[in-house]
């Protein structure tokens, strides 16, 4: 798959991680943390979820079995096994119902949730998916908003926050809230 970066500059006080949005494969992605968008048991799926499970190797599903699953908005973590990446960082996006059961605010939490795992583990990059956008239907346009505006405003020691895109649509509308 084609790359294609948009890099946005630190602050000058580096509270701010630098935001990069590219198109392509996040097993793929050369940084110390993953994000996976995951259900809540952590066994595995389809989109991200099962795409990263296959990518690790049969490890990183006996590591999650251990786990007992994980509340929508939080997040867990486990090492990378087979990926370039060394740990991963699970999080359970909530299910659109329309934005009436509290689903800005438990995207925004996983956003929060997974930069505190990263920098439990003093991770300098993190790469994340448009979590809740594939089968948990989030619009693209309100889910890539709480995802900038959270990573922007969240405190994290992390100095890359790049967020990997599937498909054009995501891409376009990173690009669009990036500027």
């Amino acid at each position: 798959m084609n790359e294609v970066n948009l890099k946005v500059p630190a602050e000058a006080d580096n509270t701010n991680p630098r935001l990069e949005v590219t198109l392509g494969d996040i097993t793929v992605e050369q940084v110390d943390v993953i994000v996976n968008a995951a259900n809540s048991s952590l066994l595995g799926g389809g989109g991200v979820d099962g795409a990263i499970h296959r990518a690790a190797g049969p490890e990183l599903l006996e590591c999650c079995r251990t786990l007992d699953g994980c509340n929508t908005g939080d997040a867990k973590i486990t090492p990378g096994f087979q990926l370039a990446a060394e740990w991963v960082i699970h999080t359970v996006g909530p299910i659109w119902h329309g934005g009436t059961r509290g689903e800005p605010q438990l995207l925004e939490s996983c956003y929060r949730s997974s930069l505190a795992r990263a920098d439990e583990v003093g991770a300098e990059s993190v790469a994340f998916p448009a979590i809740s956008t594939g089968v948990y239907g989030y619009p693209v346009q309100p889910a890539t908003a709480i995802a900038i505006g959270t990573v922007q405003s969240a405190p994290t020691r992390v100095e890359i926050v790049r967020f990997v895109c599937f498909n054009r649509e995501t891409l376009d509308a990173y690009r669009t809230f990036l500027g």
